[in-house]
């Protein structure tokens, strides 16, 4: 008998799953540096196609990472899971050839919805997006067929 995954072996497999088909974050640059239950850290380079007529990295990009992030943190318990709704506040400009850095953490999951918040910081430390997800959560649909479903083996995330 197989022994059963760990939380954070499911987390990676359904990071794996996701990112397979994930066109729009790898069109971006955007890399998966880390998933845990709950959790995501994502990066991204500003390169010159996401720099607007300002020369500074457009808000909707600001906003994709923050929300690529957020998905592979809701996602990370091998449950189809998509937003139901987000919030951003872009609070400084991210510059050419900036590493903006996505961090992602769950503050509630109750049945089929869940509350995500994730900064994004620069290469300096320097806050330059807030964003508050809200998750809905497929029922009975698997990422990755096989492996355990829902976040019952996790810890709770501490607020």
């Amino acid at each position: 008998m197989a022994e059963t995954p760990t939380p954070q072996q499911v987390a990676e497999a359904s990071r794996d799953a996701m990112w397979h088909d994930d066109r729009a974050s790898r069109h971006l640059g955007i890399e998966v540096r880390a998933v845990g239950p709950g959790s995501a850290t994502l990066t991204m380079r500003v390169h010159e196609a996401l720099l607007n007529g300002h020369h500074i990295c457009h808000g909707g990009f600001i906003s994709t990472l923050a929300d690529s992030a957020f998905a592979f943190a809701c996602n990370a318990y091998n449950e189809v899971t998509v937003a139901a709704g987000f919030d951003v506040n872009l609070l400084a400009a991210a510059r050419l050839g900036d590493l903006l850095t996505a961090q992602a953490r769950e503050l509630s999951k109750s049945g089929r919805t869940g509350v995500y918040d994730v900064t994004v910081h620069n290469q300096r430390g320097e806050a330059v997006a807030v964003f508050r997800g809200r998750s809905y959560t497929m029922k009975g649909r698997a990422l990755v067929e096989g492996l355990p479903v829902g976040p019952q083996a996790a810890p709770a995330a501490s607020t």
